[in-house]
């Protein structure tokens, strides 16, 4: 097991919250909370029609996915667990899939892909097995590419 991780985990990219409806979802986390809606992603692939809101502004934005199934009896039943997935910021995903993988990581299937916002992405698995036995235990974790301006303001944080 290689112990120079050739990656940094930066910050927080989104959480993403599952309901049967994204208008209750917008009621309190744009009604009463403030987000702004940023965008909208609709998937039949992946069984998802998502709201992209947006708290805070600049490279420290955090996304929040308020996503409902496109058809509640399909899989995957992104309403099926409120809290669906957090979104991790990392420096150099390549690496980080290569490095992860190598120290028995898992992932999920589809690779390193294009994300709703645009970022390149990729997810941990929530369950392990054999092959594999570390993953997210139970939840889901999406790793996102962070563009240049998010890694260099986090490297300002840093110093």
């Amino acid at each position: 097991m290689s112990n120079a991780r050739p990656f940094k985990v930066l910050g927080i990219q989104q959480i993403a919250i599952g309901g049967t409806s994204k208008e209750k979802l917008k009621t309190l986390w744009v009604e009463k909370l403030g987000l702004t809606v940023t965008g909208a992603f609709q998937s039949e692939r992946e069984n998802v029609a998502e709201d992209i809101c947006a708290m805070g502004s600049g490279p420290f934005k955090v996304e929040v996915d308020l996503m409902q199934p496109v058809d509640p009896e399909k899989k995957p039943a992104v309403h099926a667990t409120p809290l669906n997935h957090v979104g991790l910021w990392i420096d150099d995903l390549p690496k980080a899939v290569e490095w992860l993988s190598a120290n028995g990581v898992r992932f999920a299937p589809g690779g390193i892909r294009k994300g709703a916002a645009g970022f390149d992405i990729c997810f941990l698995h929530p369950k392990s097995n054999e092959e594999f036995p570390v993953s997210g235990e139970g939840v889901l974790i999406e790793l996102v590419q962070a563009p240049p301006e998010v890694v260099n303001a986090f490297a300002r944080l840093a110093d």
